[in-house]
């Protein structure tokens, strides 16, 4: 089965983040109940994965991934993908510096590409999110996305993480290159786009920019609509109310909605901390129902 043949199988997906694994008492935050009947997540995408100065010196947000802080978290994500849940890393993100190393000469390249690598082989992913928010060439994104192809194989999923605005005007952009561009040139390597619709990049209280998108000639099956699941994580937050009816008619008006994902789980409403799972519940009702499906 080839990657595009593979990404058709789960529309529309239903993908979480998971980037803040234990609460303030530093308990783990545990994501197996997303495994609960009537819940129907398609991919986990675990952040965030950060290239250090240092090369062998790879961070799991604050700690390194063998840490003992993340033993119950690399425990669970194993039992999520034996259950048929597909589990991707991030690297990158809002902390700079991962993707300026990679940006660099060939040498300087395989010097940071090489432990990202085996990183990704040890830890056994389905995929990675490429999340660049700074400045990187487009050849620069080019040259990891053949890498990774190279060494993991056409089912490897791939998957970047614009703002929204990036996919309608490639001056409204935080990763310095085109995504347009990166379309015409990787598209057939790239199984979707995590489009960033808040923080002031795009609006999902409504389905303008996403039907100006694919208006424009984006495949609405590599638009994945992403959205704050609490206003506490960032702006752009939009009630249940009135996101309700807009997913309803993308799911109905795009027979291949490539579907949703929400950053991030571990205070998603109306659940918040103490059920952060009942968001995926309700966004199964809507977009991953048998009559959408």
């Amino acid at each position: 089965m080839t990657q595009a043949d593979a990404s058709k199988d789960v529309l529309p997906r239903l993908v979480v983040y998971y980037q803040t694994h234990h609460d303030k008492s530093d308990k783990p935050i545990s994501i197996l109940p997303l495994l609960q009947p009537g819940i129907s997540v398609s991919h986990i995408i675990l952040a965030a994965i950060h290239i250090n100065e240092d090369p062998n010196s790879i961070t799991l947000n604050d700690h390194a991934p063998d840490h003992q802080w993340n033993s119950t978290l690399w425990s669970e994500l194993s039992t999520l993908q034996a259950c048929d849940v597909k589990v991707m890393g991030m690297l990158g993100g809002a902390a700079k510096g991962s993707y300026a190393r990679l940006d660099g000469s060939d040498k300087q390249f395989e010097q940071y590409y090489f432990p990202l690598r085996d990183f990704v082989r040890q830890r056994n992913f389905d995929g990675l999110d490429l999340c660049v928010e700074e400045k990187m060439s487009l050849s620069g994104i080019i040259r990891l996305i053949d890498r990774l192809k190279s060494d993991f194989g056409q089912d490897f999923i791939i998957s970047l993480a614009p703002v929204a605005a990036a996919m309608l005007d490639p001056t409204k952009n935080i990763s310095g290159f085109s995504y347009m561009d990166l379309e015409a040139e990787r598209g057939s390597d790239i199984a979707w786009y995590n489009m960033q619709f808040y923080c002031g990049w795009g609006d999902i209280s409504n389905t303008h920019m996403y039907d100006l998108m694919v208006q424009m000639g984006w495949n609405p099956e590599k638009l994945v609509v992403g959205m704050v699941t609490n206003p506490e994580t960032g702006s752009g937050f939009v009630p249940w109310e009135a996101l309700s009816p807009v997913l309803f008619s993308l799911a109905r008006k795009h027979r291949r909605f490539g579907g949703v994902m929400c950053w991030e789980y571990f205070n998603s409403l109306p659940g918040d901390v103490h059920q952060p799972w009942e968001w995926a519940r309700n966004m199964t009702l809507h977009i991953r129902s048998a009559d959408l499906i």
